[in-house]
C-alpha cells in the first residue's frame, strides 16, 4: 500500500535528519545527511503520484477533506526537504517531515466521498492556489510553533543536546515572517479569484468560508503590518500567527466537513 511505504520513507528521512543533528553522531554526519535526502524525495516522489491519481479522476477535479490533508502534507514534505538545504533548519525540517507522515496517510483512513467535479480551467486554479495558500500557512504555523517552544527553552534555561534541533530564535522568526508574507500575497489572490470565477457564493453555500478567509487574510495583515513598523516579535506575533492559522482552517475544513458530511455536497 502506498500509504504505508510513504509514511516510512518520511519518518524514517526526519529520524535520520534529527540524528544528524546531534554533535553524537558528527562522525556520521554525511551518510545520515544523505540517507535523510533518498528517503525524503523517495517518499515526495511516491506522495505526488498517488495524489496525481486521488485529484484527477475520470469524472474530474476531487479534493474531499482527506485529499487536501494529504496535499498539504505533500507541501510540508517538499518545504521540509528545501529548508534542508540551510543546515541549522534541519531540526525543523524532520518536525515537518514527521507530520507529512501522518497527513499523508489520510486517503487510506478516510477515503474520498463523491465522484469528481468537472471544473472550468479558472476554478481549477483558484482551487490549486487555495491549496498552495493552505499548505504554505500550514508550514507557518508549524514553524510557529516550533519558534514558541524555542522561546520557553530559552526563558527556562534549557540547555541540552536537543538544542541542536532549533535554528536561532531569530532565524525562525525571519523564516515565520517570510511564510506569512507569501502566505498572505497567495491567500489574496486565492481571495480575489474566488470572487472573481465562483458564481452564486450563495448558492454554494460558501459565503462563511469567504467570510473567514477574509478574516484570516486580515490578521496576518494585521501581523506583517505590526512587525513592519512596530518590530513586532515573539509570543505576540506568534499567537496572532496561530489565531489567523486557527480561522482560516475553520473557513477551509469547516466548510468542507458542512458541505461533504452535513449537506451531502461536493465542491473543488
Amino acid at each position: 500500500m502506498f500509504q504505508i511505504t510513504i509514511l516510512l520513507l518520511y519518518l524514517l528521512s526526519a529520524v535520520a535528519f534529527t540524528m544528524h543533528r546531534l554533535p553524537a553522531n558528527a562522525a556520521r554526519s554525511g551518510l545520515l545527511l544523505g540517507a535523510a535526502g533518498l528517503f525524503g524525495v523517495a517518499g515526495l516522489l511516491l506522495h505526488g503520484h498517488l495524489l496525481v491519481g486521488e485529484i484527477y479522476t475520470t469524472d474530474g477535479l476531487q479534493f474531499t477533506i482527506a485529499v487536501t490533508v494529504s496535499l498539504i502534507g505533500f507541501q510540508l514534505a517538499l518545504i521540509a526537504l528545501l529548508g534542508a538545504l540551510e543546515a541549522t533548519l534541519r531540526g525543523m525540517s524532520a518536525g515537518l517531515l514527521a507530520l507529512a507522515a501522518i497527513t499523508s496517510t489520510a486517503t487510506a483512513l478516510a477515503p474520498a466521498h463523491g465522484s469528481g467535479a468537472q471544473l472550468t480551467w479558472q476554478i481549477q486554479a483558484h482551487i490549486l492556489v487555495s491549496m498552495f495558500a493552505y499548505g504554505l500557512l500550514t508550514v507557518g504555523a508549524i514553524v510557529a510553533l516550533y519558534a514558541l517552544v524555542q522561546d520557553r527553552r530559552l526563558r527556562a534555561g534549557k540547555l541540552s543536546a536537543a538544542n541542536h534541533l532549533f535554528a536561532p530564535l531569530e532565524t525562525t522568526e525571519k523564516m515565520l515572517f517570510g511564510i506569512t508574507a507569501g502566505g498572505f500575497a497567495v491567500l489574496l489572490l486565492a481571495v480575489v479569484s474566488g470572487f472573481a470565477f465562483v458564481d452564486n457564493l450563495f448558492a454554494q453555500h460558501l459565503v462563511h468560508k469567504t467570510a473567514l478567509s477574509l478574516l484570516a487574510l486580515v490578521l496576518f495583515g494585521v501581523l506583517l503590518t505590526g512587525r513592519r513598523f512596530f518590530g513586532w516579535r515573539g509570543r505576540r506575533a506568534v499567537f496572532l500567527y496561530l489565531w489567523g492559522f486557527f480561522i482560516l482552517c475553520l473557513a477551509y475544513f469547516g466548510s468542507r466537513f458542512v458541505l461533504e458530511e452535513i449537506l451531502g455536497r461536493s465542491w473543488g
